[in-house]
């Protein structure tokens, strides 16, 4: 019993180990939350939708 929670524990630092990779590297590439808000606010205040009537 105590091997499959040995087994358990390794098995989720493992997938945890890789989420924080990707997490980093997406991270690099594109930027924090502020950062991907100020480019969506700044295109959308450069390019403003024309309204519907």
């Amino acid at each position: 019993m105590i091997d499959i929670a040995i087994c358990l524990i390794h098995q989720a630092n493992y997938l945890i180990d890789r989420q924080l990779q990707r997490l980093e590297k997406e991270f690099i590439a594109q930027g924090g939350l502020r950062e991907r808000m100020t480019r969506v606010r700044l295109a959308r205040r450069n390019n403003p939708r024309p309204r519907s009537s």
